[in-house]
């Protein structure tokens, strides 16, 4: 029997839904969007939608082994972390 979802697009989760996929809250995952610490998104519409295949690579990031493997790379907190230069038309602190 041929695979009904041949052929079709990669299916792709509103923000509930990719939070509830990667076990976290939505506003954390909001939170994530704008400290751009999060997986990658799309914009369609007004709406954002998360690739199922992105949520997987950006939690894979956080894979490791035992406590002392420093794995892949690290998916960091979804807070405000420093940039390395300013936005245009502002300064430092």
């Amino acid at each position: 029997m041929p695979d009904p979802m041949a052929g079709l697009p990669p299916r792709f989760l509103r923000t509930p839904e990719a939070a509830r996929y990667l076990g976290l809250s939505g506003r954390t995952l909001e939170k994530h969007r704008t400290f751009g610490t999060g997986p990658m998104y799309r914009k369609i519409g007004g709406r954002v939608v998360y690739a199922l295949d992105d949520l997987k690579a950006w939690a894979d990031l956080g894979a490791k082994t035992s406590t002392s493997d420093p794995g892949k790379g690290t998916v960091p907190p979804a807070k405000k972390h420093p940039t390395l230069r300013p936005y245009a038309g502002q300064e430092r602190r």
